[in-house]
């Protein structure tokens, strides 16, 4: 299809997957900015592999393009004379050399998402995550002259497997970049002064009214726990099963419902047998966004033990902390890169030592009291998250970075006033 759209910002979201169960900030974000008023379309590098989808997706107006991997020379070259047909045929012999460095499959998608720029008549692209969609969308924006930028998280900045020297380079090239804390703004302009002037923070937001806020209530039987999150190393869940098994045979009555499927899935559940904890800590696997609000909201208490990764992976702020601390939920959750900044100790939450049994241990037993003051932090930590991490908010300054055209723009000084850091009381 050809754009009808000439001359109108229009933003292309590029991502590897769309849609995936365990990326709700990703649809969050979509659905702010549509109700902003601005005019997206998906792009999609792979199709998507889970069989259950949240029902937000259907508010989605954008169109999602797939963008395929020819797999046959044919098909290959095919792709090639479509895309010179739409004007970028010599910026292709322009850019030969940084296609030829690229990984085969992200040079042809890169090639084949310029077309679809040319299609559908995108102003600006945007990629979630620094690796293989911002790989696809700063060779596209090479090919078509179309201005990219991108939203780094966590995995893309802290495997072991992320090259600096690709990172910087995809840091300098972008129109600007986001990070969604300030760990990783701090962290990111220590290690690439030069490349990082166009740098932000913008917090992962919520569509707050999904969330309502309920006042806490002391427990009144079995202390309910529920964590959140893709079965894997980062997330800590192993530490939450030892924890479980001290808290259960100490005498302490309770029950964890860990809601989310990944890697990790058989070696928790062979830890879960191996402790004796059938029936007190149970494996919900993957479920919708409306199903983890419920979960959420019938829990006495949240906890996101999270760790760094023996391969250096790590969280930066996980969403779900967020929609427990909305929903009113107290929470739990350690000191791993961005989390403090949501979860301050002894005002919005409890905070532990990332790794240690005793902490998470002698946390979970306060929160077990019927005595302790959990309301006043859940309280604090609804007002930190409507000021600081409300979708509809975050959709303005992203609009405003897209449409900000001084090259010098930086964090914080010569910024969209939007993107001030805010001061909670």
């Amino acid at each position: 299809m050809l754009s009808d759209h000439s001359g109108s910002p229009r933003i292309g979201y590029v991502l590897k997957m769309y849609p995936r169960l365990s990326e709700t900030f990703v649809v969050s974000e979509i659905l702010a900015r549509e109700a902003a008023g601005e005019n997206l379309v998906i792009f999609s590098l792979r199709p998507p592999v889970d069989s259950r989808f949240h029902a937000e997706l259907a508010r989605v107006a954008a169109p999602v393009v797939y963008i395929d991997r020819p797999w046959k020379t044919s098909l290959l070259w095919a792709e090639f004379q479509s895309t010179a047909k739409t004007g970028v045929g010599s910026a292709m012999s322009a850019c030969l050399d940084e296609l030829l460095l690229a990984d085969v499959d992200d040079a042809v998608q890169a090639v084949s998402l310029a077309r679809a720029v040319r299609e559908y008549g995108i102003t600006h692209l945007h990629a979630h995550f620094a690796s293989v969609a911002t790989t696809v969308a700063r060779l596209a924006s090479l090919l078509t002259g179309v201005p990219y930028s991108f939203t780094a998280h966590a995995k893309d900045l802290f495997h072991e497997s992320v090259d600096p020297a690709d990172l910087a380079v995809k840091l300098a090239g972008a129109h600007h970049a986001v990070t969604v804390s300030e760990y990783n703004f701090d962290y990111l302009r220590r290690r690439f002064p030069a490349e990082t002037l166009r740098l932000h923070r913008v917090y992962n937001g919520l569509e707050l009214a999904r969330f309502p806020f309920t006042e806490h209530r002391p427990p009144s039987g079995p202390l309910a726990v529920v964590a959140v999150g893709r079965l894997v190393e980062k997330k800590g869940f192993s530490l939450l099963v030892d924890a479980a098994h001290a808290l259960h045979h100490s005498g302490v009555a309770l029950t964890v419902d860990i809601v989310g499927g990944g890697e990790l899935t058989g070696a928790l559940s062979e830890q879960i047998h191996r402790l004796g904890l059938f029936g007190t800590v149970r494996l919900l696997g993957p479920v919708s966004q409306t199903e983890v609000a419920l979960r959420l909201a019938a829990a006495d208490l949240f906890v996101a033990p999270c760790i760094v990764g023996s391969d250096g992976n790590a969280d930066g702020l996980p969403t779900s902390i967020l929609e427990a601390m909305a929903l009113g939920v107290p929470c739990i959750s350690t000191d791993v890169t961005g989390i403090p900044e949501i979860v301050r100790a002894g005002e919005t939450g409890i905070l532990c030592r990332s790794g240690s049994l005793d902490d998470l241990v002698a946390a979970m037993r306060g929160a077990a009291d019927p005595a302790a003051n959990l309301g006043r932090l859940a309280r604090n930590a609804r007002r930190v998250v409507e000021e600081s991490f409300d979708s509809a908010r975050q959709a303005r300054v992203l609009g405003e970075l897209c449409a900000h055209t001084d090259s010098d723009a930086s964090h914080p000084a010569n910024q969209p006033a939007s993107l001030e850091p805010m001061a909670v009381a």
